[in-house]
């Protein structure tokens, strides 16, 4: 007695099973990609301003120059090194720029909070009639005991950082952070009144 011949699988069946795979692998690839995107999002780092101080300060005939220190945190809010190669901070006063400075590059590790201070100084430049001295000016008191400080002058500082956050070696996103500050002097001594960012 003969046994019965079993068919060989058809062509039809094997499509079937390779789509079905090929749907489930796509699925499997897509959850794990929204997983990773919300996970790993990446995210720009946040700039701080701690102190800002005129360690000179002079002025003469109507003209200052001083030199400017800003310290700064910058906190790295990724899972991945912050990898920052194009930053600059910038001053400005009555919409000219004052002074310049390039940061050097450098990384800072997966959430972590880098400290930088950058100190230069600022070329002579013509103060606004208003702030001279021997103009009546804007004045600032103080709050708690109503002192007269005397004219001021304000400059702006703006700090930039650009760089890349890579993830797993393969996916390279550039990220950046921005700070923009006001900085209230006073005229007679240089020292900083305030800052407000």
């Amino acid at each position: 007695m003969s046994k019965p011949r079993h068919k060989p699988p058809s062509g039809r069946t094997n499509l079937a099973s390779c789509i079905v795979a090929t749907i489930f692998l796509i699925f499997v690839i897509i959850i794990i990609l929204i997983v990773f995107f919300t996970v790993f999002k990446p995210r720009d780092p946040q700039i701080s301003v701690n102190a800002v101080q005129l360690p000179t300060f002079s002025l003469a005939n109507g003209t200052v120059n001083f030199t400017f220190s800003q310290y700064v945190s910058v906190k790295n809010p990724n899972r991945a090194v912050f990898t920052h190669y194009d930053s600059t901070l910038q001053l400005l006063y009555s919409g000219s720029q004052i002074g310049f400075m390039f940061i050097p590059a450098g990384k800072i590790d997966a959430g972590r909070t880098q400290y930088m201070a950058a100190t230069f100084s600022v070329q002579s430049f013509p103060m606004a009639a208003a702030a001279a001295p021997e103009n009546v000016g804007p004045n600032v008191t103080d709050g708690l005991n109503g002192f007269r400080v005397g004219p001021t002058m304000e400059i702006e500082s703006r700090m930039e950082m650009a760089g890349r956050v890579r993830l797993l070696h393969f996916f390279a996103h550039h990220v950046e952070a921005k700070s923009q500050c006001q900085v209230a002097i006073s005229v007679s001594d240089g020292s900083v009144l305030g800052f407000h960012c």
